[in-house]
């Protein structure tokens, strides 16, 4: 696979979003970051978008790394937030509340081996009905932490075995419209 899949994905969007004259900043995060840039290129952008293969149920571990990196140094600069949203003062506001990414937007475009049928089934011995927002809510979560909005994910099933992947390449652009509302 080499990755051919996922950067399909990603030159799907950057076609999209370049006929939509958006400015896009990309990161290849196999390829080295450095923290502080993508601080400052979270802050610039609007959608933030992860293209990712599903390694093991969730992003390769290298993911893991970028996020470790890069949150905790949105976290110490207070870019990304400013403690988590609780005061002494005031007991109403929830843990999570602290973000000052507001107005930003995230989404998942995944690639999985496993059949789309092995999600939102109860019958499904290994999933038990819960669905791929689920499967991904470690990877959400840091960013709604931090203000930002969730997208619907969309998601490329059974990738050795789906003679459907050109049907989902061609409706990527048209989620991606859809969960944007353009």
């Amino acid at each position: 696979t080499e990755g051919k899949l996922n950067n399909s994905f990603v030159q799907k969007a950057k076609d999209f979003f370049e006929e939509e004259s958006f400015e896009i900043l990309e990161t290849k995060v196999e390829e080295g970051y450095n923290p502080d840039e993508e601080v400052e290129k979270h802050l610039q952008a609007d959608i933030i978008i992860l293209q990712t293969p599903v390694n093991w149920f969730g992003a390769p571990w290298i993911y893991k790394k970028y996020v470790d990196e890069v949150f905790n140094n949105g976290l110490h600069s207070q870019k990304f937030l400013s403690g988590d949203g609780r005061t002494r003062e005031d007991t109403t506001k929830q843990y999570g509340t602290g973000g000052k990414l507001h107005s930003k937007k995230f989404m998942i475009c995944a690639t999985f081996n496993s059949p789309a049928e092995s999600f939102n089934n109860p019958s499904q011995l290994l999933m038990r009905g819960k669905n791929t927002a689920d499967l991904f809510l470690n990877i959400t979560s840091n960013y709604r932490f931090c203000g930002v909005d969730i997208l619907p994910e969309y998601n490329c099933f059974d990738i050795f075995k789906n003679e459907n992947i050109a049907k989902d390449l061609e409706n990527y652009p048209k989620h991606l419209a859809k969960a944007l509302h353009l």
